[in-house]
Formats: structure tokens, sequence, C-alpha cells
């Protein structure tokens, strides 16, 4: 690949996203961490940018079908036409296939369901999935059932136009009624199993929440990401003191009020429709644990003096 003098003094993986097609910046960071883009042999770094003229030689992984078997697992599917499909994850689903679930993942359901309309993009045959949620996360997930829908999709996560908001009970109380977390995260410094802010090899994140309802010692706060960092909001709430109820990752380490996962729910998305570029709001109700745990809150808010 040769550089154009329009497309001169920009980072390297933007420049890839941009010049090759279904390519997310992502996946092209990945090429990059891989030593897969070089120049005069050189392996080159995601941060590198441009120059007028070099010739680049990008080596791409082949399109590859995957192992993962298709099952029919229970799956609720909440919006769905011929480019994208949004369903509603359960609380204790796992996304991707990993030791210990091989089998038994919303991926498994989808590959069931979808057949052979999920997305490859990636290097990797129908995954079709957009962006994650934690295993422990209930609510809303966005699905490509095409190259096409991947790649708009995937613009809009990057451009901040594809807009997720969460609802979450978080321990103490607020003065404020809204604010913002502007903190970049990383990889924690000692556990590398946790996620972090910190200064050192970090990414940019941005989370905004708002009360919604004040519940003694604890709070129910709606979040809307700006970014979309591992663990981001579970990660922010804990670094200003309020972690959510439940995460013994980054709250409190023994279960509270009986709840041993964070409670937290993807309540709404809205996006562009990929094709027709109209916006699309998708919204589910809490689950049922998660309003069963408010109104004992509530309750307990009730009797108190």
């Amino acid at each position: 690949m040769t550089v154009q003098a329009e497309s001169s003094g920009i980072r390297l993986d933007v420049f890839l996203s941009q010049a090759l097609e279904n390519m997310t910046r992502s996946a092209a960071q990945k090429l990059l961490e891989a030593g897969a883009v070089t120049l005069a042999g050189t392996p080159l770094r995601k941060q590198d940018k441009t120059v007028a003229g070099a010739s680049y030689e990008v080596i791409l992984p082949e399109v590859r079908e995957t192992a993962i078997e298709p099952r029919d697992l229970p799956l609720e599917v909440v919006w769905e036409d011929a480019d994208v499909l949004v369903i509603n994850k359960p609380k204790g689903v796992v996304v991707h296939p990993a030791p210990g679930h091989w089998d038994d993942t919303l991926v498994n359901a989808l590959m069931f369901h979808c057949r052979d309309s999920l997305s490859g993009i990636n290097g990797e045959l129908r995954p079709g999935i957009v962006h994650r949620i934690d295993k422990d996360t209930s609510g809303l997930l966005i699905v490509a059932k095409n190259d096409f829908a991947h790649q708009a999709l995937a613009a809009q996560l990057q451009d901040h136009s594809l807009s997720r908001t969460y609802e979450a009970i978080v321990k103490g109380g607020f003065r404020e009624d809204a604010g913002t977390v502007d903190a970049p995260i990383g990889r924690h410094p000692v556990d590398r199993k946790k996620m972090a802010v910190t200064e050192k090899n970090s990414r940019p994140a941005v989370t905004h929440w708002r009360v919604m309802e004040r519940l003694g010692q604890y709070t129910l706060v709606e979040c809307r990401l700006e970014t979309g960092r591992t663990h981001q909001i579970r990660v922010h709430m804990a670094h200003i003191h309020h972690p959510i109820l439940g995460d013994t990752v980054y709250g409190s380490p023994k279960p509270e009020l009986g709840q041993s996962s964070q409670c937290l729910h993807a309540r709404t998305l809205t996006f562009r429709h990929p094709r027709t570029g109209e916006p699309v709001t998708v919204t589910c109700s809490r689950p049922t644990g998660f309003e069963a745990v408010l109104e004992k809150l509530r309750l307990i808010c009730k009797k108190a003096p």
C-alpha cells in the first residue's frame, strides 16, 4: 500500500482502517501489534505516522471457518432486520466461547439463530459481535448480520454516535444530580485480570452519569458511555467511590444484600441504521432480579426512621 499525499501524517492504524475494506481500527491495531505491517521489512507501530510516498506491506489474515458450534439456546431478540440484530443478554451468559464455556455462549446461540447471516469482520467468520458486555451484566447487545453492517456500526462506535445507556445500583449517595467521569483506563498495574484508572498504557475513557433514584445508602444511576473500555462503568464508578452493588471485583469483596455480581443493566441502544441512515433506538426492561433489589431497597428506605 502506497500512501498518497492527502493521507500523509495520520496514525497508521487510522490509515489502515480507512484504506482497507472491512477493516476496523481495532483490527488494524491487532495487525500492527502482530508485526503484520512493515516498511522496508521493519515492523511498524500503531502510533507511527504515515509518510507520503511510503509503501507498506500488509499481511492480512485469511477468513476462516470458526469451530464454534451452533446451539439452540434461549435468545431474546428485541429488534431485527436483514442487517442488524439486537438481543437482550441475560445476566450470567458469556458472550464468546472461552475455557469453561465452549458451547453455551451467546455466540453459539447467535450462530443457530442467524445461520449463515453473521459478519466475518476481523478474520473470523460469522461471530457478528460489534461490542461486548460482561458476563454478569445484563441488557442490550448489537450484532451485525453482514460485513457491511459491521463496518458501519464499528465506525459509529469510533465516532461515539452509537449511544449506549446503562442503569446501575451503586453504593452511597450523591450531592450532585449528574456528572462526568473523564479518567483514562488501562490494565491494572498489579492484578492483570483487572482494569484501573491509570495514566500508564491507558486509553481515554468518559462516562456520563445522572441520579435516577436515591435509595438511602444506595443510588440508582443512569450511565451513558462516551467511550467503550473494558469494565468502564464498573471502574469509573469505583474510582469516584460509588462502586456498583454486587461488584466483588471493584467494590466490596463480600456480597452485599445477597448480590454476588454487579447490578448493571444495558438499558438503551441508539444507532444509525447502517443501510438507511435512519436513527434507531432500542430499549429493554430491567431484569426481574434487578427490580427485586430495587424493591428491597425501597422497602428499607420506607422503614428507616
